[in-house]
């Protein structure tokens, strides 16, 4: 069976909950590890066919924990898992387009190919208090976060990336 493997970061719970969504759907043709960032290392990334990183944008970049991931795994793996699929799902409270991009950068350092444009779930929240606030992601965004779950292991269990 494919194993596909989903790294998030999440403080206030809204990564959390789109991780989750991709993962449950994942599960029906895919083995799922579903790994917070500062839990998952190198390893984890080596024993998977194929990726969904998920991240906050906080003050337009990617949270620190998933940079510090991307920092502790990049050289232990380069060169040993090109062309593996990777999708993306961001939490934002504004565009999340930088965090996309850095993504993406690090990405193309490894070679990876990304086999659906991400998405980008927008919180709106601006205030202090909104943005510290746990966050309830909508019924019709997480569909999205499993449909993307979904497509990512049915692809991988049938070769198709």
């Amino acid at each position: 069976m494919a194993r596909l493997l989903i790294v998030y970061h999440s403080k206030t719970g809204g990564t959390r909950q789109m991780a989750q969504a991709a993962a449950d759907a994942a599960r029906a043709e895919a083995d799922v590890a579903l790994k917070r960032a500062h839990e998952a290392g190198p390893d984890d990334l080596l024993a998977a066919d194929g990726y969904i990183f998920a991240t906050p944008e906080n003050l337009a970049a990617i949270a620190g924990i998933m940079k510090d991931f991307y920092d502790r795994c990049y050289y232990p793996v380069l060169g040993r898992i090109e062309g593996r699929p990777y999708a993306q799902l961001i939490c934002a409270g504004s565009d999340g387009e930088n965090a996309a991009r850095q993504t993406a950068r690090i990405a193309t350092g490894w070679r990876l190919k990304q086999v659906q444009e991400p998405i980008i779930i927008c919180t709106h929240a601006q205030t202090p208090e909104a943005i510290l606030a746990e966050k309830t992601i909508a019924p019709g965004d997480l569909d999205r976060c499993r449909e993307l779950g979904a497509a990512m292991a049915a692809g991988l269990a049938m070769g198709v990336f």
